[in-house]
C-alpha cells in the first residue's frame, strides 16, 4: 500500500525482455534507503517487487499482464518515473490510500492554466466514470490527487507547483498516457450499492 506522495524522480536506465517477463532497470537514489530484495516500490503508479538492488539503480520484474494494463509497456530508455517505496504503519498518511493496481489508462485531452492553476483534463472508458466522485482521491501515475471536475469524457485535476517541479507530470502534455487508479475506499462504498460493480 501507498500514500500517493512520490519520493523521487527516476529514470529508465535498461530494458530486456524475456518469454515471461520484462525487466525493468530504474535509476534511483532516494528509495534505496533501506530498500531490500522482495519490497513493493510502485513505479508510475504500479505496484512493482525489487528483483534486484543495485548501488544506483533497483530491478522489477513486469509480466504481460501488467505491461497490457498499464503503461508500463510504453516505457522508454531515459524516460523520467514516479517512484514511491510502501507505506509503513508508523509513518503519516498524507495523501490517501494507494494500492498500485491501475484501474485504467487515461489520456491527457489538455494541459492548461486557469486562473494561474494549472488543469489537466483526462479522459477515461466510459466504464470507469462512475468511480469519479467530486472531490474525491484519484492516482494519477501514482500521484495523489483530487477529483477537481467531473467531465463527459472523464475529469479534471489541478496540480500545484510542487507537485508538477517533483514527479513525472511536469514531462507530460496532451495525448500522454497516464496510469489510473481510483480510490479504494469509493470503489468499495460504490460496490455496496450497485450489484453491477
Amino acid at each position: 500500500m501507498f500514500t500517493g506522495i512520490i519520493e523521487e524522480l527516476g529514470r529508465v536506465k535498461k530494458i530486456s525482455s524475456s518469454a515471461q517477463h520484462k525487466l525493468l532497470e530504474i535509476e534511483a537514489k532516494n528509495i534505496l534507503e533501506g530498500l531490500q530484495i522482495g519490497d513493493s516500490v510502485a513505479v508510475e503508479g504500479v505496484c512493482l517487487t525489487v528483483k534486484e538492488k543495485n548501488p544506483a539503480s533497483v530491478v522489477f520484474a513486469a509480466m504481460p499482464y501488467t505491461l497490457k494494463s498499464t503503461t508500463l509497456g510504453f516505457l522508454k530508455i531515459n524516460q523520467v518515473v514516479n517512484l514511491e517505496r510502501s507505506l509503513k504503519l508508523q509513518e503519516r498518511l498524507d495523501g490517501h490510500f494507494v494500492l498500485g493496481h491501475v484501474d485504467c489508462i487515461g489520456i491527457i485531452r489538455k494541459r492548461l492554466y486557469r486562473q494561474e492553476n494549472l488543469c489537466f483534463e483526462i479522459a477515461i472508458p466510459a466504464q470507469f466514470k462512475k468511480y469519479c466522485l467530486p472531490k474525491g482521491s484519484i492516482a494519477i501515475d501514482g500521484i495523489s490527487l483530487t477529483l477537481a471536475e467531473i467531465k463527459p469524457f472523464g475529469f479534471a485535476v489541478y496540480v500545484i507547483p510542487y507537485t508538477l517541479e517533483h514527479t513525472s507530470l511536469f514531462f507530460k502534455n496532451p495525448s500522454y498516457k497516464v496510469n489510473v487508479e481510483f480510490d479504494i475506499l469509493a470503489k468499495s462504498a460504490l460496490k455496496l450499492y450497485d450489484k453491477d460493480v
